[in-house]
């Protein structure tokens, strides 16, 4: 890669950097780690209840306990990258994400494995900052940075399809106890890679002490904001305690954003999300990731229960949408970031995802994996994997090199609370309709395979009544897109230099 690295004095990579494209293996790794974890578990959750005891009631702290954690702790977590360096975190992530790892393959108790859960949620919350912050600060050129970002982001979409796979193989044929311990050598290898070649670049640290006002007020903000939505999709929008934890959390993030505005140096500098393409990235993501997270769900049921595939054959069955994200964001969008605006892939990225998601609306109990599910999760594939790569190098395009690390968890920090309102506000949504189908159909069912049946078509009546919700959301991603995303191409405008000064441009690029 070494003439891209030639073509012009500004678009070199820091001196010191030749491993980069080496680093970059290191980088995809340890995130694909982090992506699989988020659906390797999934799968893995009812043999490790029954093997645990864990209560129905208590079972969705394997997922909540993370999802706080990770959530709550991503803006810490990303300025602590910027304070210690992102090479340090990043392998500290990596070991502590391990150690979690080990201690929820070896959980004896319901206990136990909350806490392991919460630990990965701690260090994935320093870790997905570091890895982004990263690719962020040794990527300059900008034909390399698509390349390299097309890879991750391709990594980033893809992950959690592969993670089925992974952890249906092993959950069937081992033990739910490998989908944890599976984590440790995927994080020794990572760690040890980064630690012999990823050279940071000198004079991106912002060594300012950290605004402990701002980590209280973020941190709790986010946390109640993430076990609202987890709490709504148990309990429902009216229980007590999820109203609570909402007024909390705006109360919370109201104080958040005026501390920051008044502090010295904020954990969270306004700029870095009042700009109006980094502003538009970020909420044109999170909407997006609301109905992938939904889709997720009620496809993996859809398939198991409705149709009666193994694990496995689920796992299998996601891979088309893969092989999508994989083009979409390496071929497509790569190809293309250099050369067109980024709202010109976001938004008709977004858009193909919406037909492929229009398409499952139509979903029936026999409906056909190949003429209905296959072109539906290409699609869908296609357009996110085209959508997903710019939005994911103009998020950290263009700011300064000390905010690399808070600018990078803002794009996890959408995701994150993202896939918590898309699984509670889908799930709700698919459940009320379910509830009211049944209940209008069930008298006229006579006998128990009657019954039987009407409750399948009850299930899956909820699933295609949400995805017409999800088809608006990622109709109103692409309009964000197209409204506020107005940055010329990517690599028309300078990127921030490794000095710690943010290079004048007149539109700053949000996508990274």
């Amino acid at each position: 890669m070494s003439e891209a690295a030639l073509k012009a004095p500004g678009a070199a990579a820091p001196s010191g950097d030749a491993n980069r494209w080496k680093a970059l293996v290191f980088i995809a790794l340890a995130q694909l780690m982090v992506v699989l974890d988020a659906t390797i578990v999934n799968i893995a959750l009812p043999s490790a209840q029954t093997d645990l005891g864990i209560s129905d009631g208590n079972r969705q702290w394997v997922v909540t306990a993370y999802a706080l954690a990770f959530g709550g702790l991503l803006l810490f977590g990303g300025r602590i990258a910027d304070l210690w360096g992102r090479k340090r975190a990043f392998v500290l992530g990596l070991a502590g994400f391990a150690a979690a790892s080990a201690l929820g393959g070896a959980a004896t108790t319901g206990a136990m494995m909350f806490g392991a859960r919460a630990l990965q949620g701690v260090f994935g919350a320093l870790l997905a900052p570091a890895a982004l912050s990263l690719l962020a600060v040794m990527f300059t050129d900008a034909k390399e940075r698509a390349k390299a970002f097309g890879i991750y982001g391709a990594i980033a979409g893809g992950g959690g399809a592969v993670g089925l796979i992974l952890g249906g193989f092993l959950t069937e044929y081992l033990d739910w106890r490998w989908t944890f311990f599976v984590n440790v050598p995927f994080a020794v290898v990572a760690a040890a890679g980064a630690y012999f070649v990823i050279r940071e670049p000198e004079g991106g640290r912002n060594r300012n002490p950290l605004d402990i006002p701002g980590v209280l007020l973020s941190t709790l903000g986010l946390v109640a904001l993430v076990y609202g939505f987890t709490r709504a999709e148990s309990d429902g929008w009216g229980d007590a305690v999820t109203v609570s934890m909402f007024v909390a959390s705006v109360v919370l993030l109201v104080a958040f954003a005026i501390v920051e505005s008044k502090v010295k140096a904020p954990l969270l500098p306004l700029r870095v999300v009042t700009d109006r393409n980094r502003g538009g990235i970020y909420l044109s993501l999170g909407l997006a990731i609301i109905g992938m997270f939904g889709l997720f769900l009620f496809l993996t049921y859809y398939l198991q229960v409705v149709k009666g595939y193994s694990p496995v054959k689920t796992g299998f069955a996601f891979l088309p949408m893969v092989a999508g994200m994989i083009t979409g964001s390496t071929q497509i969008g790569t190809r293309l970031m250099t050369r067109v605006p980024a709202r010109l892939l976001m938004g008709p990225g977004f858009l193909v995802a919406a037909i492929g998601m229009l398409l499952l609306t139509q979903l029936e109990i026999d409906s056909s994996y190949g003429a209905l599910l296959l072109p539906a999760m290409v699609l869908l594939g296609l357009g996110m994997g085209t959508a997903f790569m710019p939005a994911m190098s103009l998020a950290t395009q263009g700011v300064e090199p000390r905010d690399a690390g808070v600018a990078s968890a803002m794009v996890n920090t959408s995701q994150q609370v993202g896939g918590a309102i898309g699984t509670a506000l889908l799930n709700t949504i698919a459940a009320s309709a379910t509830t009211s189908y049944i209940k209008d159909h069930i008298a006229g069912a006579a006998s128990k395979p009657q019954q039987q049946l009407v409750m399948l078509q009850g299930q899956v009546h909820g699933y295609s009544a949400a995805i017409w919700f999800a088809v608006g959301i990622l109709a109103a991603a692409a309009l964000i897109a197209f409204t506020f995303v107005n940055a010329g191409r990517p690599g028309s405008n300078p990127v921030a230099s490794g000095s710690g000064v943010e290079d004048e441009v007149p539109v700053p690029v949000v996508a990274h």
